[in-house]
């Protein structure tokens, strides 16, 4: 695991020394905490807080803590971070920072820790004196995480003392004490999701790793660790990195061969604006480009600031390209999607006041942020195509390659309309289209074979079920371009069957017609690949509808079991021998089932199609960083990584075909 180590006396540690001493060190104290209201209904309606009481709002709890402490390294006064998660759910923050204020607060007339803890956005993230900068600003606040905790504990390490604080479902259950003396500053938070709120309270390790990773990077220096206390073996991991950017966008390229091997970076401050930025283009022919606001991811919905860098690069590879004669036709021209090829960036800016939009309030909307990216991106790339003519030409190169495979794609479009009704009204031949015309209440299955496509047809619900049958594996899309992609016929006919069209420029979330897609495929390692394939399909050119939460996969039975009238389907080893179990014993047929082909129409429906008794996953992507790195690993142009995670995983497989 990549991690650069600080030595003490280097001139981070001094920043931070002198910066606890500062007047701001002095200042920050009760009076800094602005209360703009309670804290009721939380409890009552958590969704509205934490987005969900599923696996995304009791990893949020943890965000929102470490949050606290990263503002603090942001604001100069912290450098270390680490979190703990014990065997029983609980999880351990601190920090060393400056602490919580401890003083009284003058009009709440209570402890400014107890304030902040109590009183839902109440913080100094509102005082621009304390905090030029926020990440805790854009969340909900610690106030939050007390409220959905079974029990809270709050330790401040400050002006010489230790305080400690107790709460229990967000209310006060001691007063604020001394406890001891020290010679640190920070803050040490610990609780316990409610199980009353949360009904699974088991933390991901890999998420959290992903978002904690994230952090280091975006925040050079800060040494942030997670200890992992719970199973036979303990987890650590360590993230520290005086590269920041640099090392994030190397770390994603890992498993990519670089064109150039120096980034291209930016690291400058306009109007109060910090603009940071690293840049390096890849071989492959997929986008990586991550957007930050104030450390708050924002690639999902992007804003200002992602369509300031956009802009800047396509204008200034375009103006660096006809400059130099490099194009052919002197009106020729790359477009976004060309100059994004193979391109992994990250873009970092940190606002004092950032406007957030749209549905998941991660779109930065602050209209000046546009101009400020994107002078400071042009000026910036400019100079580093001057700088480094070798690596220009290649990346221009490659750009161009991509704008002859984009013209070479729409001409197949126009050839293959009437054959393949691509772009048209008109549906594939083989698709067996469902009766109804609400979208919304329709279901498309993607089947695996002829074969269960058949099956499937006749056991279906005609009035709101349409099966689309697939032969073979479809191509695997990380590896190609566009034109190879719209070549590949099964493809065609599945993007046709959708309606929504196919790409960035053209995908329409509102034209599909359907509200489910559900991918049917055999319980055996080769429908394992095909389901797989078409994840990779739809993450790379589809990803809207993983994001709209409208993919499904189906989870056929591994196994019938009967006797006389009596039979059950299993799906894993255990069940199977409890319905063996429950049938006698003796004289009790089983039945492995190799394919979905060799179940009967109304078996098919039973298990696996019937909405009243079929079990089925929906796809979610709680963490599209991780997502994009698991299928770069799995399904890229390296071998190496996927030998890494056979070899890793091995272990956990339970059905194997051999």
């Amino acid at each position: 695991m990549a991690k650069t180590k600080v030595k003490p006396g280097t001139a981070k540690t001094n920043r931070k020394q002198s910066a606890r001493n500062s007047d701001a060190a002095r200042d920050y104290g009760a009076d800094k905490i602005q209360v703009l209201q309670g804290l009721e209904a939380v409890r009552k309606r958590p969704g509205m807080y934490i987005g969900s009481t599923g696996a995304r709002g009791l990893h949020h709890l943890v965000y929102e803590v470490v949050d606290n402490a990263v503002d603090e390294a942001m604001a100069g006064f912290c450098d270390e971070i680490s979190v703990i998660i014990s065997a029983d759910s609980q999880v351990r923050v601190e920090d060393n920072g400056r602490g919580f204020p401890v003083d009284i607060h003058p009009t709440e007339k209570k402890p400014g820790v107890e304030v902040a803890m109590t009183t839902l956005h109440a913080g100094g993230k509102f005082d621009h004196s304390s905090y030029k900068v926020s990440g805790g600003l854009h969340g909900v606040g610690v106030s939050v995480v007390n409220a959905l905790s079974e029990w809270l504990e709050v330790e401040v390490m400050r002006d010489g003392k230790t305080y400690h604080q107790r709460y229990e479902r967000g209310n006060k259950a001691s007063e604020l004490n001394i406890v001891g003396d020290t010679d640190d500053t920070g803050t040490i938070v610990r609780f316990r999701p409610d199980p009353d709120i949360f009904p699974d309270l088991d933390y991901q390790y890999d998420t959290l790793v992903s978002r904690l990773r994230e952090l280091a990077f975006l925040n050079a220096g800060v040494r942030i660790t997670i200890t992992d206390e719970r199973g036979e073996k303990t987890k650590n991991g360590e993230f520290q990195y005086d590269g920041g950017l640099v090392e994030f966008v190397k770390y994603l390229n890992r498993n990519k061969k670089a064109i150039h091997s120096k980034s291209m970076t930016v690291n400058t401050t306009r109007d109060e604006v910090e603009v940071e930025c690293a840049i390096q283009y890849n071989e492959s022919y997929t986008e990586t480009l991550l957007t930050f606001v104030n450390n708050i991811n924002t690639t999902h919905e992007g804003g200002t600031h992602l369509s300031g860098f956009k802009a800047a690069l396509t204008r200034t590879l375009n103006a660096y390209a006809h400059d130099r004669n490099l194009f052919k036709k002197a009106e020729f021209s790359l477009s976004g999607d060309d100059v994004r090829e193979g391109l992994t960036a990250v873009l970092s800016v940190k606002v004092m006041e950032p406007q957030f939009e749209g549905q998941t309030k991660t779109k930065l909307g602050n209209s000046e942020v546009r101009g400020i990216v994107e002078a400071a991106m042009n000026e910036a790339l400019g100079s580093w195509l001057e700088e480094n003519p070798s690596a220009a030409r290649a990346l221009i190169t490659k750009a161009m390659q991509a704008a002859r495979a984009r013209e070479a794609a729409r001409k197949a479009r126009d050839l293959t309309r009437k054959k393949s009704g691509l772009d048209t009204g008109v549906l594939p031949g083989k698709l067996a289209d469902c009766s109804i015309d609400d979208p919304s209440l329709s279901e498309l299955y993607l089947v695996e074979g002829d074969s269960a496509g058949g099956s499937a047809k006749m056991g279906r619900d005609r009035n709101y079920q349409a099966i689309l049958p697939l032969r073979g594996k479809i191509l695997n899309t990380i590896k190609a371009r566009v034109d190879k992609v719209l070549s590949n016929e099964e493809i065609r006919t599945i993007i046709t069957a959708i309606g929504t069209g196919f790409g960035e420029d053209e995908f329409e979330l509102d034209d599909a017609r359907y509200n489910k897609i559900i991918i049917m495929c055999d319980a055996d390692v080769d429908g394992a690949h095909i389901r797989t394939l078409l994840l990779t399909f739809f993450f790379r050119w589809m990803k809207e509808l993983i994001e709209a939460e409208r993919i499904y996969i189906a989870q056929p039975p591994l196994y019938r079991v009967w006797k006389g009238k009596k039979e059950f389907y299993a799906y894993d080893d255990a069940e199977r021998d409890r319905a063996i179990e429950r049938l006698g014993g003796n004289g009790v047929n089983v039945q492995r089932y190799k394919g979905l082909g060799e179940m009967n129409p109304d078996q098919l429906w039973k298990t696996t199609m019937d909405p009243a008794s079929r079990t089925i996953q929906k796809v979610t992507m709680e963490d599209e960083t991780l997502v994009r790195e698991l299928f770069d690993e799995l399904m890229g142009e390296e071998v190496e990584p996927r030998k890494k995670f056979i070899k890793e995983y091995a272990r956990f497989v339970r059905n194997l075909d051999v």
